[in-house]
């Protein structure tokens, strides 16, 4: 184990800038200043060096205190947002302060009680720090950048300690998710690779439906719904997933919706930016949600395969593409709520605020009046603004965003912090909420629950090779064994 890694500098050298950081560090010991030998308990050890990891300097103020900072995305440096990493060689009860110093965004949830998250070996269930311990300031100390800083004591001394800024949700656990799904071999689901990205990393699609609606010259309704085009917004993927559980489901409900449409999922379109711990682009520095207009195959290869084959739904007679969902995260607003966009036909863009209407009589957590329609220029790279004047008046193209930190149940003040649950408890809301604009209820007192049936070989229209086998067929990443959805209670809180 090296004292220092190459990426840090040494303790208590403030180089001031951040073109200093060129990578994670990697296992950088932090030793006093004057200090020579070997590390002691209490010489902490800082790792990024792991997937959607994220730490790129670590700066030692004083006995307690330590400056800590982000490395900028890939390519990118006027992204920094993303943090996380872990701690260990700690001493019981020892105190610290830790100090994220170069947020590249000035407004925060954390001025309104968000708090890093935070897990360790013997409990590996994430939770979030005492809203009491985090402060968000800015400092004059670091360019006049706001700063997080917070006060966490180490309890345990053979734990290792992983903080990060929310939820992971890695690359690697959505592959073992997508084949631990293909394994159970359902006949309304299938599994496709729709590309590649520019790392060589799996660019999935899924199809949810009934069998009935795939075969040959069937007419479909269809709803397209992506996720993680920004890779830091991990409360995406698991509305994402919540969104597939349900679908997938034995539920009346998600029967019904399987029989009368189309489910398209993309559930990763960035998977090189969420393999790197990126916040918001990709390997090479673009900001895939702003290259609709004219992706390239290289450069943005992943948005150029969901946009070929979307214009190609757009131009099947027997497709309608009837709702576009883009699933993001919100780092500075609370609850769930919607983008849409401005239409010059005033019936039209009545029609759009149904479904964020009906949404917010199904889930507590979203807000419509939080809720807007607009045609800013900044945005019209984005899925919404592109895909909204490409296709006809009978489509509905959206922006789900949810917040990275709490939603407020309406009637009250209080903030209740989102869990990993709650993200997928509003995906389920999102699908049930088809049932209701489709006006389907009547179907689902019709439905008895069947046994599942298997899989006919039959694949989906628009085929790419169907992907099978296990996860071995797939490039090789450091797993995050313990992100799983079921975690066990912590035995002890922090």
């Amino acid at each position: 184990m090296a004292e220092r890694s190459q990426t840090a500098p040494e303790a208590g050298n403030d180089m001031g800038n951040d073109e200093a950081i060129g990578g994670n560090v990697s296992k950088y010991i932090v030793l006093p200043t004057g200090y020579c030998g070997q590390p002691k308990k209490g010489h902490l050890i800082f790792d990024a060096c792991f997937e959607s990891g994220n730490l790129g300097r670590v700066d030692q103020v004083s006995e307690f205190e330590y400056d800590l900072f982000i490395r900028p995305d890939t390519c990118n440096p006027r992204f920094r947002v993303w943090f996380n990493f872990t701690v260990e060689n700690v001493k019981e009860s020892q105190r610290v302060i830790f100090n994220i110093v170069n947020f590249s965004k000035t407004k925060s949830l954390y001025r309104d009680g968000m708090a890093p998250m935070v897990k360790s070996t013997s409990r590996p269930k994430w939770q979030r720090l005492p809203p009491k311990n985090v402060y968000y300031y800015r400092c004059p100390d670091h360019r006049k950048n706001y700063v997080m800083s917070f006060a966490f004591c180490f309890d345990r001394e053979e734990d290792i300690y992983q903080f990060a800024y929310c939820y992971p949700y890695t690359y690697t656990r959505f592959q073992h998710y997508l084949d631990s799904l293909q394994k159970r071999n359902m006949d309304y689901f299938f599994r496709e690779q729709l590309g590649q990205s520019v790392q060589q990393r799996q660019l999935d699609l899924l199809t949810i439906t009934s069998p009935e609606n795939l075969r040959e010259g069937a007419e479909q309704k269809v709803v397209f719904i992506t996720g993680r085009v920004h890779p830091g917004e991990t409360p995406s993927s698991f509305v994402c997933q919540g969104i597939i559980d349900f679908l997938i489901s034995q539920h009346p409900v998600a029967r019904v919706l399987r029989e009368h449409l189309v489910f398209k999922i993309a559930p990763m379109l960035n998977p090189d930016g969420v393999y790197l711990g990126n916040y918001r682009c990709s390997l090479m520095g673009f900001d895939l949600n702003r290259h609709w207009l004219d992706p390239s195959p290289w450069a943005h290869p992943t948005l150029h395969g969901v946009k070929q084959l979307i214009v190609q739904m757009y131009n099947d007679p027997k497709t309608s593409l009837e709702f576009y969902i883009d699933i993001h995260a919100h780092s500075t607003m609370m609850n769930g709520f919607m983008y849409g966009n401005i239409f010059e036909d005033e019936e039209r863009f009545q029609r759009q605020a149904i479904f964020p209407k009906l949404l917010c009589q199904n889930a507590e957590d979203f807000s419509y009046s939080s809720t807007s329609f607009n045609r800013d220029a900044v945005k019209a790279g984005t899925g919404r603004r592109f895909l909204g004047g490409l296709l006809d008046h009978t489509s509905y193209c959206y922006t789900l965003e949810v917040s990275f930190y709490s939603y407020i149940i309406g009637g009250t003040t209080a903030a209740v912090p989102y869990t990993e649950e709650a993200y997928m408890k509003l995906g389920r809301n999102v699908a049930r909420t088809f049932l209701d604009y489709y006006r389907l209820n009547p179907m689902v007192e019709k439905v008895a629950i069947p046994m599942p049936r298997l899989r006919k070989e039959k694949p989906p229209p628009y085929k790419c090779p169907l992907l099978r086998g296990s996860a071995s067929n797939y490039p090789n990443g450091k797993g995050d064994k313990k992100s799983s959805v079921n975690h066990r209670d912590p035995s002890n809180s922090f």
